[in-house]
């Protein structure tokens, strides 16, 4: 028996990350109680992911499917109800599917309280794509902080991580500290910042958005929001199972995530300013 799990080539650069892989992992584990698996499909774009679901409907190829990276009005779950494929969301939706919720904006909300208690009054945040509802509600929660928080929008990638920060650090004043929403754009950053010569936390605390191996082995060490992404799986197992088994749809919660401090945060330096932020703006 296989359980359904379609990436779009945009999406796709999720499955480098170390959450993503543990997920999936977790996810697997309680599917195989049943004897059945994870089927992992990227195709092109959204087009191609629909497509998918109405041939995986027509041929019964698979039993379910889990629903990933919920936009903001998303089509996907009333077109599997339409087609007749069981689902589980992992997201929050509007309608009454089963899912599997995240508090993201709590989460955001921790790491900023870190932030403030150690002195912090400006920080940036280089957040994942604007379209997701996920990033939606970190921002609410991010807006809502006392501290003042520049937000620049990224796409999960190293690239977009060096580009938010460049971003971040020619601004007036510039951020004392940076939230990444993904340990990959976070762990580019600090990589890129010790090209630079600027010093981490010296200079810049850093936080990661989910923590994973890539945080502990940075140099140094970014702290990072760790959410169990194994349990989460699992999570997400149990409510497939329940789908398959005729319950009444539920929202479960997926774990919290905690801030787990490390070397690349700690208090601001004396003096925000420094020279090397007019030269990252004309760089």
């Amino acid at each position: 028996m296989l359980i359904g799990l379609v990436l779009t080539a945009g999406d796709a650069r999720v499955g480098v990350e170390p959450f993503f892989l543990e997920l999936t992992a977790g996810l697997d584990e309680v599917l195989s109680e049943r004897t059945a698996s994870v089927f992992l499909l990227v195709v092109p774009d959204a087009a191609a992911e629909r497509d998918t679901y109405r041939r995986w409907a027509a041929q019964r190829s698979v039993a379910a499917v889990v629903l990933v990276n919920l936009v903001h009005g998303d089509d996907r779950p009333a077109l599997l109800a339409e087609l007749g494929l069981p689902a589980v969301l992992a997201g929050r939706h509007g309608g009454t599917y089963p899912a599997v919720v995240t508090d993201d904006g709590r989460a955001v909300t921790a790491a900023l309280d870190v932030l403030r208690d150690l002195g912090h009054r400006v920080a940036g945040r280089v957040s994942g794509p604007v379209s997701l509802a996920h990033t939606t509600e970190r921002g609410a929660a991010a807006e809502a902080h006392p501290l003042t928080v520049l937000v620049i929008e990224g796409d999960y990638s190293a690239a977009s991580g060096i580009r938010g920060l460049r971003t971040l650090l020619a601004a007036e004043p510039p951020p004392t500290a940076v939230v990444f929403d993904n340990d990959v754009m976070a762990v580019a950053a600090a990589r890129y910042l010790a090209s630079e010569g600027i010093p981490v936390p010296g200079r810049l605390s850093l936080i990661a958005g989910n923590d994973s191996a890539l945080c502990e082995l940075a140099v140094p060490p970014l702290s990072a929001l760790g959410t169990d992404a194994h349990e989460h799986g699992r999570v997400l197992g149990r409510a497939v199972l329940a789908v398959l088994d005729g319950e009444p749809p539920s929202v479960r919660a997926a774990p919290s995530a905690k801030v787990r401090l490390r070397e690349s945060t700690a208090p601001p330096p004396a003096s925000p300013a420094s020279p090397l932020a007019g030269r990252l703006r004309n760089g």
